[in-house]
């Protein structure tokens, strides 16, 4: 039974790679095109166009996605948007599906896929993590994406989880961020990417419905950024033990 899993979820992964790619060619111009609007409207419409590739592609990989709380963006106001991260599936289904325009965080190194690597620049504030210098770039970078009204959005644990823990330790910066610039963080949890598309298995895709959950604004405010740390943690933690099916 698991040989003839593999075998389909091989073959599932060369389905979802000319799916992507030949979706991808579609989207492309009008991609590029925002590059010439001013912001946040510029960012707004490459999220609306994305969500449309990706609600497409996620369909054809049987993989739709699950949205949950919404509700909790309150109009007129923009966040910084801490998410969990198990697999390179969070990657696809983070920009287009968060509420309003907003950016993410990302390896430098991703901006080079040919052709992918535009899409990837469009959305992200890069990071080079070698580089000190680049670091303490980006979060200029990310404070100047808060000013212009996005949301910024940060896998808080850096790396995937490949842990059996619901989440490994959080980095600083989110909470850091989320502090200096007076900007309220919006915990989101992510479910079943891991199943989707497994960090441990090299080419394999396996569809699954996906979930993303909005949790309640947490305030940044009268707390310093450790302790903010140790508080969006534990209420992602809990609502993962929670809700995981």
């Amino acid at each position: 039974m698991k040989i003839l899993k593999n075998i389909f979820g091989a073959i599932w992964a060369v389905w979802g790679l000319i799916s992507f790619s030949a979706t991808l060619l579609i989207i492309i111009i009008p991609v590029c095109i925002t590059f010439f609007i001013k912001e946040p409207a510029g960012t707004e419409a490459f999220r609306q166009i994305t969500k449309v590739w990706m609600n497409v592609w996620l369909m054809l990989i049987g993989s739709p996605l699950k949205v949950v709380g919404k509700e909790n963006f309150e109009k007129g106001k923009n966040y910084v948007v801490v998410c969990n991260h198990n697999s390179l599936m969070d990657v696809p289904i983070t920009t287009p599906f968060v509420p309003g325009a907003n950016k993410t965080i990302g390896k430098k190194s991703f901006a080079k896929t040919p052709v992918f690597g535009w899409v990837y620049i469009r959305g992200t504030v890069l990071v080079d993590r070698d580089s000190e210098e680049s670091r303490r770039q980006s979060f200029e970078d990310m404070k100047k994406t808060l000013l212009q009204g996005l949301h910024m959005v940060i896998y808080a644990e850096g790396t995937r989880n490949r842990t059996t823990d619901p989440l490994k330790s959080f980095h600083n910066g989110a909470f850091k961020l989320a502090v200096e610039a007076h900007k309220d963080i919006i915990p989101t949890v992510i479910f079943n990417t891991r199943t989707v598309l497994p960090p441990k298995k090299k080419f394999f895709l396996w569809p699954h419905t996906l979930e993303m959950h909005f949790l309640p604004p947490v305030s940044s405010e009268n707390i310093t950024s450790k302790n903010l740390k140790e508080q969006v943690f534990k209420i992602m933690w809990d609502y993962y033990l929670e809700h995981k099916k």
